[in-house]
């Protein structure tokens, strides 16, 4: 109830206030229009936290991993385990992540990239086939179905002309990349991107390749009517040091994973290492049906081949997922009321053949078991976007979600078939928004969403169905604030309260294989904030300055939380730090010179649920400098150096590992340069 009164509070007090205010009509410069929750409208009147990471944001750090844009937006953490091996989170959203992302839902140019299993092949994209991000904190269940973490929407960049660039760099570091408009008519246009990407990695058993080509094209077929399409095919490898006691990381962080007798053979050993081969397509057709109505379908298809010998087995699997998305819009305007209308469907089919062999020194051997994974997700949504009276802008929508599961176990007789059938779940949310003036807007929002365990989760690398795994339920209360003063101080700062039931948590055996249980609950309270001041400038030496740092807050808990028997109720959430800063600044001179400072602080954090273990704090320092030639030829000369102070720090913890082997060592000081060229394009 105190939440509810906490509400009707700030919004009575808010309205209050709206009479002491005179609408100012003067626009905001550099307005952002954002397209979460199918809003498409200034993110001053969107009634939620958004992360938004444009080109310039990308580009003021190494072209090598979105990874350090990312950890700029406060409840938003990236990390890499070795290069390649990324993890993702949103407030905290880690603790389910063994590899890769769990419990956010990415969408590729609309359409879901996550696949019908639940995870998400992020380390497949390279750097320049991202043009932007908008990253939903939060349930984000009313309009994209599953992932109580939250969503993130990608797009692909606005190719033109062609564009070159050369990068080279510490530990083995070489990339490089071409793009190419093939074709700019009126009607028609189709970008090329290719990329190579590969390094040496800080650590042993840590070398990375990757090859990936994009195809984008959109035709206008008529005033009212496009058909745009996304083709992605990437061949990535990468090899996988394994975790350190801290033992072995306090004496030397450059190993892997070292063989422990005769019949533990370490990571080089084994060979351990991931081939990942995919290619994702997706095809879009929208269109103006009037001035009220408008529609748009989508389809998309992937194929997988995926190969991973492991300290304990040879996995190969194949994977195939296709589906469809489909929204339909009504806008409407009264005398007194404006507001737009959107429901539509999604569906994914995922299948999926996996065989366990036996790793004989990186040779595959024998067969351990032979499985094939079939799910399918469909998902309803619809929701309503009001503008009232006094700058009240209201948000209702809500989804409907059916999720299957099905496991066959051919490699014993007679046939092991089990199916599992999650209850039919609906995600609410409700949002309220006041807009004092252009420049300053108060929201509050209740959301509810769900996350089921993946099929990476269910049948994770221990090989065994866990068929009673449920899945997470949460409800999120926020409020937040979205201000920018004097036309030259952006502020936003969001508050939270989140508790999440059956909380999904990774556990370890001896092996390192991971296997996932419920874990109760949990309570989950944040504070988010964004400060950025970009003064005018009027010097006749520097042409823009602008400062930032981001702040984030943390008071996560388990609550109700026995495992076998013992009880961690009131301790830290495993792998989440209390406390994140970044910080920055970036100064552009006239005479085509930049310089980009960053720095990055992270506390202490818990390693296991008993809280007995923790990775120590750490600050890291980061720069890119860099000059610019304008012109026909416009070049651009960059240098770089991350981690300035040569701090020793673990990056990607194996959370709750068995014996302790949580540290995959990050790397030490480190530098880079390149040399990009762009031909034909706008400046």
């Amino acid at each position: 109830m105190y939440r509810w009164l906490f509400f009707c509070l700030l919004f009575l007090s808010l309205h209050t206030r709206a009479q002491e205010f005179t609408s100012d009509s003067v626009k905001r410069l550099n307005e952002v229009i954002v397209q979460a929750y199918a809003s498409d409208r200034p993110q001053q009147e969107v009634p939620a936290a958004i992360g938004v990471i444009k080109e310039a944001e990308l580009n003021r750090f190494s072209p090598v991993s979105i990874l350090p844009a990312v950890n700029m937006i406060p409840g938003v953490r990236m990390e890499e385990r070795s290069p390649g091996s990324y993890r993702f989170a949103i407030r905290g959203s880690s603790l389910r992540s063994p590899f890769g992302v769990r419990n956010v839902k990415f969408y590729w140019n609309g359409l879901p990239l996550t696949d019908g299993g639940g995870n998400t092949y992020l380390n497949l994209i390279d750097f320049n086939s991202i043009g932007s991000m908008e990253i939903i904190k939060g349930p984000g269940g009313s309009l994209y179905g599953a992932g109580t973490g939250g969503v993130v929407l990608l797009t692909s960049p606005k190719t033109q002309g062609m564009q070159y660039s050369v990068l080279g760099g510490s530990y083995g570091l070489c990339r490089v990349q071409a793009s190419s408009s093939l074709v700019t008519t009126e009607k028609f246009q189709m970008n090329m991107r290719l990329a190579y990407q590969q390094a040496d990695g800080y650590r042993q058993q840590t070398n990375m390749n990757r090859l990936m080509a994009q195809l984008d094209f959109k035709n206008k077929i008529s005033a009212k009517s496009f058909l745009s399409g996304t083709i992605l095919s990437s061949n990535l490898f990468y090899e996988t040091p394994g975790g350190l006691t801290k033992a072995q990381y306090d004496a030397d962080p450059h190993l892997a994973r070292p063989t422990s007798s005769p019949t533990s053979p370490g990571a080089i050993d084994q060979k351990a290492a991931i081939t990942n081969k995919t290619t994702y397509a997706g095809l879009s057709f929208d269109h103006e049906w009037n001035d009220h109505w408008s529609s748009r379908i989508g389809m998309f298809v992937s194929t997988t081949d995926f190969k991973n010998p492991t300290l304990r087995n040879y996995e190969i699997r194949k994977e195939e997922n296709w589906g469809g998305r489909t929204d339909t819009q009504y806008e409407f305007k009264t005398s007194s009321l404006k507001g737009k209308i959107t429901f539509g469907a999604e569906y994914q089919h995922f299948y999926s053949p996996v065989t366990d062999y036996d790793n004989n020194l990186g040779v595959q051997g024998k067969v351990q078991t032979d499985d094939v994974l079939h799910s399918q997700i469909l998902l309803g949504f619809a929701q309503a976007e009001l503008d009232l009276p006094r700058n009240f802008y209201l948000t209702i929508g809500g989804s409907g979600s059916i999720i299957n599961y099905q496991f066959a176990r051919t490699s014993v007789v007679p046939e092991v078939k089990q199916e599992r059938n999650f209850d039919p779940v609906i995600s609410p949310r409700i949002a309220l928004l006041k807009k004092i003036s252009e420049d300053l807007s108060f929201y509050g929002s209740i959301s509810n969403g769900f996350s089921p365990p993946s099929l990476a989760e269910v049948r994770p690398s221990t090989a065994e169905f866990n068929n009673t795994l449920k899945s997470e339920r949460g409800t999120s209360y926020e409020v937040g604030m979205k201000a920018r003063f004097f036309n030259q101080l952006d502020v936003t700062v969001a508050l939270y309260d989140f508790s999440l039931d059956q909380t999904i948590v990774i556990q370890r055996d001896a092996t390192g294989a991971d296997h996932f249980i419920n874990a109760g609950a949990t309570t989950q309270q944040g504070a988010e904030v964004m400060v950025g001041w970009s003064p005018t400038i009027s010097g006749d030496k520097i042409s823009m300055l602008r400062i930032w740092t981001s702040y984030t807050y943390n008071h996560y808990r388990f609550k109700d939380y026995v495992n076998d028997g013992k009880n961690y109720s009131g301790n830290e959430l495993t792998g989440v730090a209390p406390a994140i800063v970044a910080m920055g600044v970036d100064i552009q001179f006239k005479n085509k010179f930049y310089v980009n400072m960053t720095g990055n602080y992270s506390d202490r954090l818990p390693l296991n649920d008993a809280n007995t273990d923790f990775a120590r704090e750490y600050f890291l320092l980061g720069s890119r400098l860099g000059y610019k030639i304008s012109g026909k030829l416009p070049l651009e000369f960059f240098l770089g150096i991350d981690n300035a102070f040569d701090q020793k720090y673990s990056l990607g913890n194996d959370l709750n590992a068995v014996g302790g082997r949580y540290y995959n060592a990050a790397p030490g000081r480190n530098y880079y340069g390149g040399i990009s060229m762009r031909v034909n394009a706008k400046q």
